[in-house]
């Protein structure tokens, strides 16, 4: 086989894990809307906390900037996937703002402005380094950083399930999307030599695997339904 021929199976194969990626990463983003449709029905936020969705467009808006090409190069589904997840995170933030409580709103109003005025200094602070690899790098690691610490937020939900021996709280499509869409996205910061989306992916996937199999090894003793939204990150 050609150099050349590899290449382009490389080329290829890395094109297909981030479609995939995108795909998968669909699943996550549609998560919360039963959440939403209670909300909504109920007319309040109730005890839900709109932390996650701020939380994880930031995380969104960093991994999108990563992807553009004036960060790393031939990196476009990553844009896209955190294009999305970002419009969707906008939305639920938004949709929160409407139904929650006073004190509630002005925090969550006050997080949206941090998490937009954090992004824009990290867009401009980047823009100023003229050295492009120093740039990728700084860019880079923030979004590796970001990464890693969303696809740990489950840590918790693991604990629950080992302790109280029951899944309820940890819906299995949800985790299964977790998994699917990690593991694309590792293959795809593989085949592009990326450390920075590989490695996060990387742990994606293996929390993601613990989570389907605590939840088969349990799933007798739980309930089918999960009343608390889960969010998860994206590429």
């Amino acid at each position: 086989m050609s150099l050349f021929n590899a290449y382009s199976i490389c080329e290829i194969g890395k094109d297909a894990a981030g479609i995939a990626g995108n795909i998968f990463a669909f699943g996550l983003f549609v998560s919360p809307i039963p959440t939403f449709r209670r909300i909504m029905r109920n007319g309040s936020t109730e005890l839900f906390s709109g932390l996650p969705y701020i939380y994880s467009l930031l995380n969104c808006l960093i991994c999108l900037w990563y992807g553009t090409p004036l960060i790393s190069c031939d990196n476009l589904l990553v844009t896209t996937v955190n294009s999305i997840g970002a419009a969707f995170q906008l939305v639920y933030i938004f949709l929160f703002l409407i139904y929650a409580e006073k004190p509630k709103k002005v925090r969550m109003f006050g997080l949206l402005l941090a998490v937009l005025g954090i992004f824009v200094i990290i867009l401009v602070g980047s823009l100023k380094i003229t050295d492009s690899s120093i740039r990728r790098i700084l860019v880079g690691c923030l979004s590796c950083a970001s990464l890693i610490s969303m696809f740990a937020s489950p840590l918790f939900i693991i604990k629950l399930v080992i302790r109280t021996k029951s899944v309820e709280f940890m819906p299995f499509y949800l985790s299964f999307s977790t998994f699917l869409m990690s593991i694309s996205f590792f293959l795809y910061g593989l085949l592009s030599d990326d450390a920075f989306i590989y490695v996060p992916n990387g742990i994606g996937t293996v929390l993601g695997m613990i989570q389907l199999i605590l939840y088969f090894y349990y799933k007798r003793s739980s309930s089918d339904d999960s009343t608390e939204p889960l969010i998860v990150s994206y590429g």
